[in-house]
Parts: structure tokens; sequence; C-alpha cells
């Protein structure tokens, strides 16, 4: 069972991580200190059960192992997620997707570009291949998910 707060308490942590920690990593020019950031920024995170580490929950064409749970508000129509990895650099680099597209109706959803900041932040040169398609396999997920609740 999953417990609903997960997603609350993900929002809220997403929302902090974009008010302080993203401003911080767009001031940033070189790579470590940005990749310095990127490994604590899981620590935001609320605790994410070790039930939910399941294969139904499991994201396919991730390097590391990456877990990501779904929830649609009925009323509002918004998407949530809440998510673990076994990586801390992916955790963060999943934190910089998600900061952009929690809380998005499926419309929403359709038209952002979250890997824009991921650009902005001149962060796909610094990592690997598998890195960057497991981010993209993150994303189809997420968009998937989204569509599949509408």
């Amino acid at each position: 069972m999953i417990r609903p707060d997960i997603f609350t308490e993900t929002a809220t942590a997403l929302k902090t991580i974009y008010d302080n920690q993203l401003p911080q990593l767009r001031q940033l020019k070189d790579w470590q200190s940005k990749y310095r950031i990127l490994m604590t920024l899981g620590k935001e995170l609320p605790a994410f059960d070790a039930v939910w580490h399941k294969d139904e929950f499991l994201v396919q064409g991730c390097e590391s192992q990456a877990w990501l749970l779904h929830y649609q508000d009925p009323v509002t129509n918004q998407h949530f997620w809440a998510f673990d990895s076994d990586a801390r650099i992916v955790k963060g680099l999943i934190i910089l997707l998600l900061v952009q597209l929690n809380g998005l109706t499926a419309e929403e959803l359709a038209h952002a570009k979250p890997e824009l900041l991921l650009s902005e932040l001149q962060l796909q040169q610094n990592i690997s291949q598998s890195r960057s398609n497991g981010l993209l396999a993150v994303l189809n997920r997420v968009r998937a998910s989204a569509l599949t609740h509408t």
C-alpha cells in the first residue's frame, strides 16, 4: 500500500529544492561544484519505503535502479511523483526533472521541456550516455503515467 503523504512530502521537498538549491546550481560554473550539490539533493526527499522497491515501479532503461510512483489528484488533475534510486547522482538528476514537472496537469506536461534545464545547467555534456538514456527513460515514464491516468 502506498501511503498518500509520500506525494505531499515529496512535493514539499521538491518545492524547497526549486526555491533554494536550484538557484545555487544556476550560479555555479564548474561541474565539480554542481556534482556535489546534485549528490546531496536526495537527502531533502522523504524516506521511500523499501516495500515500494518493486519491479512494477522500476524504471526500465536506467543504468542504476530507479523506482517511480505516480498519483493523480482526482479534483485538480495534477500529477505527482515520488521516487528513489540506488545512486545519489541519479536521484539528483531525477530531482531536476521533477522540480519542473511535479504538480502539472497532463496538458501542461505535454508542453513541458524539462531537458532545457539540464542544458542550461550544462549537465548533459558531463553525464554519461547511459545516464542520459536513464533520464530519458524516467521522463518517458513520467509522461506515459500522466497520459494513462487522464
